[in-house]
């Protein structure tokens, strides 16, 4: 079969529906945390290589890229991530996690198994270029990373870009009905920055707090000076967010504090408002110790960058979603200040990032929650997007329209 026309494919998908979803149960039931992702990438590599397309894998530890190539042409990569969450499962499904306290709470099992349906669309259609596949690992975290950078940041600098024109990746949200698809320009998700923050004082009696330094009190004055960074240091119109997720310090009640732990996000929406975030972080940290006469090491982990589709390539891709659903498809939500780490891929090469329609019939519940689910109904649209839109671009470069 020579899958030709944009229709076919989508209803070609459909009949894959089974397939998919079969393969998205069962790394359902096996899932794997951050850059453990050894089965999963094993079956990707196994299924890509059945299909015809030249493999390589492990790359970055546990990722696989993949190439179709039909003669002479541009280079489009298709992406998925695969790992989960170490999330104890409560979701009562049949297929549940097998792994108790990991599961797959974002729907990278459906984004795995829809890039799978995807290869095989792509494998029985006519075309002109290479369509590169990348199973990344570690989207949710640098899990045991030596340096703290995730798979996306990985990936690249393991060459999964080398030679590539553009990108499209996608992602399940629950919120979204099944049929819809928000790709639009612009920033779509913050850039995300952890950090950690040691506060030091001098221990004393709690009766006599004259004779020591307390880094509780000045953590706290560091906690609400910080709430004014956003409040003052950005315009109304500017997304930003600053926030303490945990502390921790002290050991008695009498006992004045001499240490305090920290740790919170940093999140915009453009990398000169991230900028202006971390600096006045650093200055309010530095400024409200010494006031309190206490000392503050603030330390940043590798964050992501904004991710920010480029204007042509989501023009390319929003036609795609015309062609394949209708115009109505096309849904228009606001950008969100959660992250990505498709966003490193968006730094490199022009390309967009979609959030597919996947809510589930009953209660919809958000990803990264021990009951999340999601609509398989969602999985023979996203396989069709994601070939179709791979075609789309790769006609785009060679005719120069991105």
């Amino acid at each position: 079969m020579t899958l030709t026309q944009t229709p076919a494919r989508l209803a070609r998908a459909r009949e894959l529906a089974d397939e998919m979803i079969a393969f998205r149960r069962d790394l359902h039931r096996h899932p794997e945390l951050s850059f453990q992702e050894v089965r999963t990438g094993e079956r990707v590599a196994a299924h890509l290589r059945a299909l015809g397309y030249s493999v390589r894998h492990p790359v970055a530890r546990t990722g696989v890229v993949a190439d179709l190539h039909r003669g002479s042409g541009p280079t489009v990569a298709v992406r998925a991530d695969m790992d989960a969450l170490p999330i104890l499962e409560e979701t009562g499904l049949e297929f549940a996690s097998q792994n108790a306290g990991v599961m797959h709470a974002c729907g990278h099992d459906a984004h795995t198994a829809m890039l799978m349906g995807a290869a095989r669309l792509l494998a029985e259609s006519d075309f002109a270029g290479t369509v590169r596949l990348i199973a990344q690992p570690a989207e949710e975290g640098p899990g045991d990373d030596p340096e703290g950078y995730s798979g996306g940041y990985r990936m690249v600098e393991a060459g999964a870009l080398e030679g590539v024109h553009a990108a499209l990746a996608l992602h399940v949200q629950p919120f979204l009905p099944v049929g819809r698809i928000d790709v639009q320009a612009g920033p779509r998700m913050a850039s995300a920055d952890s950090f950690r923050l040691v506060v030091r004082g001098v221990s004393a009696h709690g009766a006599q707090p004259q004779h020591g330094v307390d880094a509780l009190l000045a953590a706290a004055a560091i906690v609400m000076a910080a709430q004014g960074i956003v409040a003052r240091n950005l315009s109304p119109l500017e997304a930003g967010v600053v926030t303490f997720g945990a502390i921790q310090g002290g050991t008695k009640e009498n006992i004045i504090a001499d240490e305090v732990v920290l740790r919170g996000t940093v999140r915009a929406l453009s990398a000169p408002v991230r900028e202006r975030l971390l600096t006045r972080l650093r200055t309010v940290v530095s400024a409200t110790a010494e006031a309190y006469g206490a000392s503050a090491e603030l330390s940043f982990e590798p964050g992501y960058p904004v991710t920010e589709n480029h204007p042509g390539a989501t023009r390319v891709l929003q036609n795609t979603v015309r062609s394949l659903l209708g115009e109505d498809a096309l849904a228009y939500p606001e950008p969100t200040l959660g992250a990505e780490d498709f966003s490193f891929m968006l730094q490199r090469v022009p390309g967009a990032y979609a959030m597919l329609g996947a809510a589930p019939e009953g209660e919809v519940i958000g990803v990264h929650h021990p009951r999340f689910r999601l609509s398989e109904q969602a999985l023979p649209i996203g396989a069709a997007y994601l070939a179709q839109g791979a075609l789309d671009l790769l006609a785009a470069v060679r005719t120069a329209e991105l």
